[in-house]
C-alpha cells in the first residue's frame, strides 16, 4: 500500500483542528556558524571564523516545531531552569504559539542547552550544557496534575524522551491513564538506557541503535533489505514483549523504516531521502508527523508513509529542522512513484 497524495492533503486538512501535547525534555539548541581557513597555532584544531549565529527550541520542543510546521496545535510538557536559557526558551515557544500551561520551573535545575560548532556545513563539535533532572515527590505531583489536565485537551500525546530526567515512570502512567480515558494516540520516542513501562502506547518510535540497545541485542550490520535482517527481526519481537506497544516504527536511515504489528507480519517503507546533510531532529519529525496523522484519522501504515516522507525532507536541511505541509507535499508530488 502506498498514499496518495490526495490522502495525505484530506489528512493534512484537519491538523489545524488538532492538538498534540508534547511531554519530555525541553532544551535550547544553538547554533554558531562559520569557516575555516587555517588551524590554530595553539593546537592542532580548525578556527572558526564565526559568520552568523541563532538559537532555537530543541530536544522535545523540536517535536512541538514540526507540530506547528505541519500546520497543527502544540503544548509543551516539561521541567525547565529558572534561568536565563529557560526564559528564552519559553519566550521563544510562546511566540511561535506553543502552550505551556504545563511547564514547570526548577529553581535549582539549570535548562539544558546545547551549543553546535558548524563550519562550511559540517558541525564541528557540540558543547552540552546540562544535569539530570532531580525533582521532589511534590513536584513531581504537581507535574503529574498538569500532564493530566493538558491530555483532557488534546488529540493526541507525544513521549520525547532524551534522557534527562523529564520523562520518569510516574509521567508515563500518568499519561497512558489520561489518553486511555479520551481514547486519544500516545507515541513514544525512546532513549535506549532508560527502562519505562510502556503498556497500552499506541507506537514507539526508535531508530536502529535505539532499538538494538533497548533490545539488549548487540547491533551487527545491517542488511539491504530489513525484511531480511534476522537480528533486527528478533529485535522488533523483544521490543514487542518488552514495551506491548501496539506499534513499532523502527527507522532505519537509509534503508527506510520497519514497522511492526503485534502479531502481523513486519512492513518495510523504503527510504525517501535523497540528499543526506544533516539527520539532527530527524527522529522528531517523525514522531510528529506520525501522531498528527494519527490524530486526523490515517491508519498506521499511513501515518508511517507520510512520516517517511517528512524525514526525507528534513534530513536534506541543515541543523535541526521542520517540514511544513507545502514541503511535504511538493516532495510526496515529486518522489511517491519512487521506491
Amino acid at each position: 500500500m502506498k498514499i496518495t497524495v490526495q490522502r495525505a492533503q484530506e489528512l493534512l486538512q484537519d491538523t489545524s483542528k488538532k492538538k498534540i501535547l508534547v511531554v519530555g525534555d525541553l532544551m535550547m539548541d544553538r547554533f554558531v556558524y562559520g569557516n575555516v581557513s587555517r588551524i590554530s597555532p595553539e593546537a592542532p584544531v580548525p578556527v572558526v571564523h564565526v559568520s552568523h549565529e541563532k538559537a532555537m527550541p530543541g530536544g522535545a520542543c523540536n517535536v512541538a516545531s514540526n507540530l506547528l510546521a505541519l500546520g497543527g496545535q502544540a503544548a509543551m510538557a516539561g521541567i525547565i531552569g529558572n534561568d536565563s536559557v529557560g526564559i528564552e526558551l519559553k519566550n521563544q515557544l510562546t511566540a511561535s504559539g506553543v502552550s505551556l500551561n504545563a511547564v514547570l520551573e526548577n529553581s535549582v535545575h539549570p535548562t539544558c542547552e546545547k551549543t553546535r560548532i558548524v563550519a562550511d556545513r559540517q558541525q564541528i563539535v557540540r558543547i552540552d550544557r546540562e544535569e539530570y533532572l532531580t525533582i521532589s515527590e511534590t513536584e513531581m505531583a504537581s507535574f503529574c496534575e498538569l500532564i493530566e489536565a493538558e491530555v483532557a485537551l488534546a488529540d493526541g500525546v507525544i513521549i520525547e524522551d532524551y534522557g534527562k530526567g523529564s520523562v520518569q515512570q510516574q509521567v508515563v502512567d500518568t499519561v497512558l491513564a489520561a489518553a486511555a480515558k479520551k481514547n486519544i494516540p500516545v507515541g513514544y520516542d525512546p532513549k535506549d538506557d532508560h527502562i519505562l513501562k510502556m503498556e497500552g502506547v499506541s507506537v514507539v518510535t526508535p531508530n536502529r541503535k535505539e532499538a538494538f540497545g533497548s533490545a539488549g541485542i548487540a547491533e551487527g550490520k545491517p542488511c539491504t533489505n530489513p525484511l531480511e535482517d534476522e537480528a533486527l527481526l528478533e529485535v522488533g519481537r523483544v521490543l514487542d514483549e518488552k514495551w506491548k506497544a501496539r506499534h513499532t516504527l523502527i527507522t532505519l536511515g537509509p534503508h527506510g523504516m520497519l514497522l511492526l504489528n503485534q502479531g502481523d507480519a513486519a512492513q518495510h517503507i523504503p527510504t525517501r531521502a535523497r540528499e543526506v546533510f544533516d539527520v539532527s531532529g530527524a527522529g522528531d519529525t517523525v514522531i510528529a508527523s506520525y501522531i498528527m496523522a494519527l490524530a486526523c484519522g490515517a491508519t498506521y501504515l499511513e501515518a508511517a508513509e507520510l512520516s517517511n516522507f517528512a524525514a526525507g525532507v528534513v534530513v536534506g536541511k541543515l541543523g535541526t529542522a521542520t517540514c511544513t505541509q507545502l514541503e511535504l507535499i511538493d516532495y510526496m508530488t515529486t518522489h511517491s512513484n519512487e521506491g
